[in-house]
């Protein structure tokens, strides 16, 4: 299910999109959401769908492991090369909007040492519906929310649900066992976002991640031509 609405390319960024040597940087997607929701699997999923045509790397944010990096690493979703991790030690609020700089470290490192990037996710660590990228940070932000943690959330809003470039319902599979209405939370999505777009995933699906895959394209081709 998705909710067509129509939505142009990432929002304006404070962040300089050229690296100090002149040369296009990678655009940078932030993935958020709450913990259980499916961010990993889908970074995972986005990973396998692009990785043939796309130079990109994973940063991942957990407050004391690496847990979400060694997941992907055990995946194999891309070379060991292009997945790094952050251990925030703190709220994971702080390393993704607050004190920016970790997270900036380790996606400037993966440029130097792999060289050109066209994508770099940035997963941050299992939050609540307030956690929102800082724009130093990441290009555009997609959070991710789920039916099995009921489906008043979209209607409960907060910034995550209200203000992401992309807003994705994940494991959309299990709503008939946990007495979700995805009817009512595309409804609810729809009233909080106005014109922002909203995916209904499930990653057991046949269509598992398309639909996604295909936004961060586009946001790729917005970056590319404003360069």
């Amino acid at each position: 299910m998705h909710l067509d609405h129509h939505h142009d390319g990432p929002s304006p960024v404070s962040a300089d999109a050229r690296r100090p040597d002149g040369s296009r940087r990678a655009l940078r997607i932030g993935l958020g959401g709450p913990v259980g929701s499916g961010k990993t699997a889908t970074v995972a999923a986005l990973c396998r769908a692009l990785r043939d045509e796309l130079s990109l790397a994973v940063v991942t944010n957990d407050i004391y492991t690496r847990e979400d990096a060694e997941f992907l690493l055990r995946e194999a979703v891309l070379p060991p090369e292009r997945i790094t991790a952050v251990e925030t030690g703190a709220c994971p609020h702080t390393a993704i909007r607050d004190d920016i700089s970790a997270n900036l470290e380790a996606v400037e490192d993966l440029e130097d040492a792999i060289g050109p990037l066209d994508l770099v996710l940035v997963e941050s660590g299992g939050d609540n519906l307030t956690a929102t990228f800082s724009r130093g940070l990441v290009d555009a932000q997609i959070f991710v929310i789920d039916v099995a943690g009921g489906d008043d959330i979209p209607r409960k809003g907060g910034p995550g649900v209200t203000t992401a470039d992309l807003l994705i319902v994940n494991k959309t599979d299990l709503a008939p066992y946990v007495g979700s209405d995805l009817a009512r939370m595309a409804a609810d999505a729809k009233a909080q976002r106005a014109e922002l777009p909203v995916v209904f995933q499930s990653l057991r699906s046949e269509a598992g991640v398309t639909e996604v895959a295909a936004w961060v394209r586009a946001q790729l081709d917005a970056w590319a031509a404003r360069a």
